[in-house]
């Protein structure tokens, strides 16, 4: 099914395209919000991942639709903050804290948060792997093809986030 709306958007029915965008909308949205792109942020990068998507669907091929729309929103979150922070700083951090805080209450409960701000402080490199591994599904093999990386970087990567995860959680343990 999936494949003919690829085929259909390809030739230029934007009504299959449509469809796509409904189909994978909220997960450019959960992995973005995920990665670290602000709350205030997810709707422009989610906006600039599907003019991508739709300026260059003829390049798709016959690879997993996922895989190829993970790795186009990495390139769009990479270039949204290189062109903003080119242009100036952000404005007040109170107001991100405020919108961040009230985008993770709205949407997780107290546990998730807390997990999501332990991801949320780990390096890139091992972030993105956990973050479409464990919440979106990604195989280490799609993943590595997202990132660019071999499968084995991947497998390395989880590990060393999980442990470092594991370490957090269990000194965050010891102050409780």
């Amino acid at each position: 099914m999936e494949e003919q709306l690829i085929e259909r958007a390809k030739k230029g029915d934007d009504d299959a395209f449509g469809q796509l965008i409904e189909r994978h909308l909220k997960t450019v949205e959960k992995f973005a919000f995920q990665i670290g792109v602000s709350p205030s942020h997810i709707e422009d990068v989610t906006q600039e991942v599907f003019l991508k998507v739709y300026r260059f669907i003829h390049k798709h091929n016959r690879g997993k639709f996922t895989t190829w729309l993970y790795s186009i929103t990495l390139n769009v979150i990479r270039d949204f903050y290189r062109k903003e922070k080119q242009m100036q700083r952000k404005t007040v951090e109170f107001q991100k804290y405020a919108t961040q805080q009230t985008f993770i209450s709205d949407h997780f409960d107290e546990e998730a948060q807390e997990l999501h701000q332990m991801i949320h402080q780990l390096e890139d490199k091992y972030k993105i792997p956990i973050v479409l591994h464990f919440f979106h599904g990604q195989n280490y093999q799609e993943i590595a093809k997202v990132l660019g990386v071999s499968e084995g970087a991947i497998k390395t990567r989880i590990l060393r986030a999980k442990q470092k995860l594991k370490a957090e959680y269990e000194k965050v343990g010891e102050q409780l």
